[in-house]
This record gives C-alpha cells, structure tokens and sequence, in this order.
C-alpha cells in the first residue's frame, strides 16, 4: 500500500461514525477523558499510579509481585531471559503462530542469545503429546491464551493443567503470552487468579482487549519480578516518566475488565448469525473469547472495495483491508468484539457481512473447517 492511498484510506476512516470492531476509533482527547482524577504520577517506573497499577496486576491474576512493562515485546524477551539463566538452558518452545517469533524480528536469538523452537500444529492448539515430543530440556515452554493467530480458540482447562504439570515434571518454566488474557475467564468460568496460577510468569498487554494507550505487566514470584525491574532498565524500558501509560491502563481495566462477559454473548450471537449465511465461516464456531476470524469466499479486491464501499455509503468501518486465509478463494478479517461491536445487532454485522460476501463469488474448494 502506498502513502498515498493510506493517507486517503485514514481520512476515509475519520469520516465514519460507526466502527464495528473492538472500541471504535477513540482519538486522544476521549482516551484522556477516560483518566483517573487522582493520578499521581511515577518517577522512573516508582510510586504514583504505576505502583498502583502493578499491585492491581498481581493481585488480579494472584501473583505476589507485578512490574509494568512500555511493550509486550519487552516483557516477554525478559521473562525468558531470567527463566534460562535460571535453569542453565538455552531452548525456548512455542506454538508456530507464537507472536514471540512471528512479529519481534527473532530478538529472542539476537538480543538474548535463545533458541527458539516452534513445535505443535500452526492451525491448531499445542497439545500434550506435541509437547511430549520434545526431548530436548526446554528452559521455558511459552502459551498464549487464547491463540489469536488461529481465530482465539482455548484449550480445554483440564489440557492447561496437564500442560502445566509437565513442564514442572521437567524443570522447565511456564510462560503465559496473555496479552487478551482478560477476555479468558469467562470461558473457563474461572478466576484470573486461577488461570494465572499454572504459570510461572504471565505477561498481560493493556491496549489489547482492553484499549488502554499502550503498555503491558509482567506478574510472577517477587524475585522474578525484582530481576525483571533490572532486564527493564537495560532495555531502556524505564523512562523518566510512565504514569500517562499507566493511568490510561488502570483505567481500561476499570472501565472493560468487568465487561469482559458481555462481550462474548455478543460475539457468540454474531457468530450465531453468521452461522447459515453462504460463503461465510467462522473460526472458532461458536467463539470462546469476544474475538473471532470470519472468513468470507471472495477475492481480496472485491472484499476490500466492498468495505469501502460501505464506509463512503453508510459511514460505518468494518476493516481496513483482509487477509488471504489459508484457504483458497477464501479471505479472511479479525472481529474483536468491543465497546464499538456492542452498538451493532446481530442482525446488523450479518448483513454487512452478507454484502461483502456478495461482491464475489469465485470459484473454489469448500469452506474452510471450523
């Protein structure tokens, strides 16, 4: 894509007054209206509501310490870092769709001197016996909940604890990649605490799910996290000042954690209604967290006209472009099911979906599975 037409594409974006996926389009003055009126602020990562928000973190998600991080990239790289040093092993495995080695250029080999080591099925969850084929010692075995790279399906809560007890049967750490981890509890019907408490150390992003500015926590034992503070400032990660980061995340999780349900009745009655419409599949069916993958039977230029067709016609922003999926003939878009989505019936998304859809309809194998 050129400059030219993303600048035409943002502009066309700004026009529309209705925005399907996630919380909408939320400018900076709206974000900040959102701020506590009692914000005091940090001085390099200490005190003010960075603290705050860090005891908030570990007490949410029942771990005894808590250390806000600016990025998730840098959360992750350290927690794996201080758990191989800790076991004299070198070896981190992951899921193929693993953000970890798909989207932070390999920082885990370059910065920390990791090997990485995809194993498990790239369209499907890890399983147990993926993770019993590894015979090499691991010095952490990484999870991400829920696997948004495949649609955000969950792994059955009895799989999660046999997962976990086999990386303790082999001394090996477990990390949790729960960037959307706040939109797992109500599938499991559990607490954070519980979920959190299979791992050694949980990563939890703000603006994922949440729509905080930006920013992210890494949770564990009190030494973990104390180390953690050291990996940070070697990363550069501790600034002068992080109290707007963390004030705009403690309020995100004031204002959607308890939401978190909602969502998801609402994007399974979505799903409901995408259910028996031709050329449509969705991916998980029925959704296990308020996010999902609709794959429509189209070309990409039509799909991508189509939706622009409709933020010029109706003002609405569905997506700013799709995705070829897996499938041929078959496209594929992300719906997070936020603040925005709740503003849309079933019925409504249905039809918007139905008319994307209909712009063209190739050729091709049948839909994809679900």
């Amino acid at each position: 894509m050129t400059d030219t037409e993303a600048a035409r594409l943002d502009a066309l974006r700004r026009a529309c007054t209705r925005f399907l996926h996630a919380h909408g389009q939320r400018g900076p003055a709206e974000i900040l209206a959102e701020l506590p009126d009692d914000i005091e602020e940090d001085r390099y990562g200490d005190g003010g509501v960075v603290s705050e928000l860090e005891t908030l973190v570990a007490d949410l998600l029942g771990k005894p310490a808590a250390v806000f991080m600016p990025s998730g990239t840098m959360a992750q790289q350290i927690a794996l870092r201080i758990h191989a040093d800790r076991r004299g092993r070198r070896t981190v495995a992951f899921h193929p769709t693993c953000h970890i080695d798909l989207y932070e250029n390999r920082a885990y080999e370059r910065l920390h001197g990791l090997n990485g080591r995809p194993i498990g099925d790239p369209k499907g969850l890890l399983t147990l016996d993926d993770i019993e084929g590894v015979a090499e010692p691991l010095a952490a075995l990484v999870l991400e909940l829920p696997q948004r790279e495949i649609g955000g399906p969950l792994p059955g809560w009895n799989d999660l604890v046999a997962q976990s007890a086999w990386a303790r049967q082999h001394g090996t750490a477990l990390h949790l990649d729960g960037a959307r981890v706040w939109e797992c509890g109500p599938h499991y019907g559990r607490p954070l605490s519980d979920i959190a408490g299979l791992f050694d150390s949980v990563y939890v992003s703000f603006y994922k799910g949440l729509g905080a500015v930006s920013g992210s926590c890494l949770a564990g034992e009190r030494d973990l996290i104390a180390e953690a503070r050291e990996w940070r400032h070697r990363h550069g990660g501790t600034v002068f000042a992080l109290w707007p980061y963390a004030a705009s995340a403690l309020a995100a999780l004031r204002l959607r954690l308890d939401r978190m349900p909602s969502y998801l009745d609402h994007a399974l009655a979505i799903a409901g209604a995408l259910r028996d419409l031709p050329d449509v599949a969705v991916v998980p069916d029925p959704p296990q967290t308020p996010m999902m993958h609709i794959h429509l039977r189209t070309d990409r230029d039509a799909l991508d006209a189509a939706m622009e067709q409709i933020a010029q016609e109706r003002r609405i922003w569905t997506w700013r472009r799709c995705y070829p999926s897996d499938h041929p003939g078959w496209q594929r878009v992300e719906l997070a099911v936020g603040d925005a989505t709740l503003g849309f019936t079933p019925g409504e998304v249905r039809d918007l979906i139905a008319r994307m859809v209909a712009s063209r309809r190739p050729p091709c194998d049948p839909p994809p599975a679900t």
